[in-house]
């Protein structure tokens, strides 16, 4: 349970737009009555979190995407496991997903890896690919999100299919 480094709360930053919004709307709007500027306020905290879930609705379909290409694969979710998850240098959470081969031959895996908060909420969803691990060996590959996620984030194993 790593804390994304420099990053803030979702709730930090939600108050922090709403401050700059209602600063904004009270500067510049001819009705600036209090249920005027928090109607407004209301609106711009509400696009903001919209575009927060239409980001993780197009992660999720890109993953299902990425997934439905795997042509006869099984489940393997029991043969991945997830490191811990980190931030890199350009704010991105990361972790390192080891895929082990328990087949007689050499097989790719295609592993989707689900960013959660602490109270389970998805923050975001990727797929990454370990390919060509050999027969009774183990590979690896580091699933990286598609965009700067705050607070504790965690990581789980969404869908894990052995080609």
């Amino acid at each position: 349970m790593a804390r994304s480094r420099g990053g803030t709360a979702p709730t930090a930053v939600v108050v922090a737009v709403t401050l700059t919004v209602l600063t904004g709307l009270t500067g510049c709007s001819d009705d600036s009555s209090p249920s005027s500027v928090a109607s407004k306020a209301a609106s711009a905290v509400a696009s903001v979190g919209s575009q927060a879930t239409a980001a993780i609705a197009s992660a999720t379909a890109e993953a299902g995407r990425r997934l439905d290409e795997v042509k006869n694969g099984v489940d393997a979710k029991d043969a991945v496991k997830l490191g811990t998850p980190t931030t890199d240098s350009a704010g991105r959470s990361t972790v390192e997903v080891t895929a082990d081969n328990k087949a007689g031959s050499a097989k790719s895996f295609a592993v989707q890896v689900e960013f959660k908060d602490t109270g389970g909420n998805l923050l975001d969803t990727v797929v990454v690919t370990v390919s060509d691990v050999p027969a009774g060996k183990s590979g690896t590959g580091t699933a990286r999100s598609n965009r700067k996620l705050s607070g504790d984030v965690r990581a789980e194993t969404g869908t894990a299919l052995r080609y």
